[in-house]
């Protein structure tokens, strides 16, 4: 029993303690939950009076802005009703003004139609006077001229034709004399001083050639037994052999003056060997046209030391070569080509063009000539081709497509090229033509030149230099003479060919015989 009160007792005694501590603690608990709640209220309502009372401010300050915000607004709506109605009444005086001012112009315009129509009036009124009174002057002035409208008119263009011819005719005569002085004056000066710098000689060739003999009897050895060698010789070279009468010479007769070379080297080879047969012939011949070739190779090589061109393509040496052995119009073409060269080059120099592209154009412009007995085409298409083929530049083939006019020369050295060549064709002692080819030239010049009306008769000469006409005096007056002289030259530009130019000289005389008795 005691043991149970020593153990249970204090078991009690310390759960009452702990109930006692517990029912304190919520006392104690509630007492400071209630001051904090109480406490709590009392913030509340605080923070509600402070919230009421900032509400309240915040609402008068809104309040304030508000109204200075409506009155801003209204003072500015004030002021731009102001201005609008400001402007508004501007332009109502602007529209005012322009009515006012388009209700003058109205009046002003109403009065000048008023006084136009008056003037036209007037104007018509005048016109009917003025028909009436030119129709009783030329009434009167038919009466006292004799002439009628119709005569009076013709009478009148005859005569203003007649002034137009002559002033016409002084006009051109007036530009072509301006022209002519300052062309002429420098064209004079640098011709003359091209061809003063660079003389050539010029041998006249012919187509046949004379090979001297020791003595008559090599004639029939030439011939052979039953004219075999003089055939082989023949068939060989393509030249003909003339044998005949006179002594101690045979004559080569071809047009193709390198067959020629060919066969008089070859020719004077055999006579120094006695030994004549057709083998020996034609060994002699192969013979002969390697030293022709070589020839050829050395006067190519001396027409561009000669002239300074260089560069140029071996196969177009040999071409140039090949000049040598060729002839236009009874001139060398290789020294044709030399000359034309160096007077391009003086040219081009004179007139500060390229020296070295003029003189190579000018060298090579006849290339043509040398093959063009063997291939179809001109000369000029030929030489275009080779140029072309042998890489030459586009300035050079340009020049020598040009250089006859075939087509219009675009480049300076062009047009250089093609008056050197046509001052060393023309110039007196370069050319020699055929006679019936130069003949028959001068009469196609004078019937030509004697089919123009008024022209009583033409006459060629110096050469064909120079054709002397003589007009009709009662048909051709004065002021014709000038334009009937640029219709022959026209005419004979676009009819003829011919070297150099020809001047178109007119005579009119008008004589008057009387006898004193």
């Amino acid at each position: 029993m005691s043991l149970f009160l020593k153990i249970i007792l204090p078991v009690v005694v310390v759960l009452i303690l702990l109930v006692a501590a517990f029912l304190l603690g919520v006392l104690f608990r509630k007492k400071v939950s209630e001051r904090e709640i109480q406490s709590a209220e009392e913030e509340a309502k605080r923070i509600v009076n402070e919230a009421i009372k900032s509400g309240e401010s915040k609402k008068r300050e809104a309040l304030l802005e508000a109204k200075e915000e409506i009155h801003k607004n209204r003072t500015e709506y004030e002021r731009e009703v102001k201005e609008r109605r400001s402007e508004l009444q501007k332009q109502e005086r602007r529209l005012q003004q322009k009515e006012e001012n388009l209700d003058k112009k109205t009046e002003a315009l109403e009065k000048k139609k008023d006084e136009l129509t008056a003037k036209l009036a007037a104007a018509d009124a005048a016109q009917e006077e003025a028909r009436l009174i030119k129709r009783s002057q030329l009434e009167m002035l038919e009466k006292i001229s004799g002439f009628t409208v119709e005569e009076a008119k013709d009478y009148l263009i005859k005569n203003l034709e007649s002034e137009v011819t002559h002033e016409a005719a002084m006009k051109v005569k007036e530009i072509e004399e301006r022209a002519k002085e300052e062309a002429d004056a420098k064209a004079r000066e640098y011709i003359t001083l091209a061809i003063q710098r660079c003389a050539a000689d010029h041998v006249a060739e012919a187509t046949v050639s004379v090979v001297p003999l020791p003595n008559d009897e090599m004639k029939g050895r030439v011939i052979g037994r039953e004219g075999r060698n003089i055939r082989t010789i023949e068939n060989l070279t393509g030249v003909d052999l003339i044998i005949d009468d006179t002594p101690e010479a045979i004559t080569l007769s071809s047009f193709d003056p390198y067959r020629r070379e060919v066969t008089r080297i070859a020719l004077e080879k055999l006579i120094l060997d006695g030994r004549i047969h057709p083998a020996r012939i034609e060994e002699t011949i192969e013979r002969a046209r390697r030293e022709v070739d070589q020839v050829i190779i050395s006067e190519g090589e001396r027409a561009t030391f000669e002239t300074g061109v260089h560069g140029l393509h071996p196969e177009i040496i040999k071409l140039l070569g090949r000049q040598k052995f060729r002839t236009s119009y009874g001139q060398n073409v290789l020294n044709h080509s030399i000359e034309v060269s160096n007077v391009a080059g003086l040219l081009a120099a004179e007139l500060g063009a390229d020296v070295a592209m003029a003189k190579r154009a000018g060298l090579l412009h006849d290339l043509g000539k040398s093959i063009d007995h063997e291939v179809e085409g001109s000369h000029v298409s030929i030489g275009v081709d080779l140029a072309r083929r042998y890489h030459e530049s586009e300035g050079v083939i340009h020049a020598i497509a040009a250089h006859h006019g075939d087509i219009e020369p675009q480049t300076i050295v062009a047009c250089i090229v093609q008056a050197a060549d046509t001052i060393s064709a023309a110039r007196p002692g370069a050319r020699r033509e055929n006679i019936e080819n130069y003949v028959k030239r001068l009469e196609k010049l004078e019937e030509l030149t004697s089919a123009f009306p008024g022209v009583e008769s033409s006459f060629a000469i110096q050469a064909g230099r120079e054709i002397r006409i003589l007009v009709k005096p009662d048909e051709v007056s004065e002021d014709e003479m000038i334009l009937l002289a640029r219709d022959i030259a026209k005419k004979i530009e676009s009819e003829m060919e011919y070297p150099g130019q020809i001047k178109v000289n007119l005579l009119r005389e008008t004589r008057a015989v009387e006898y004193a008795k």
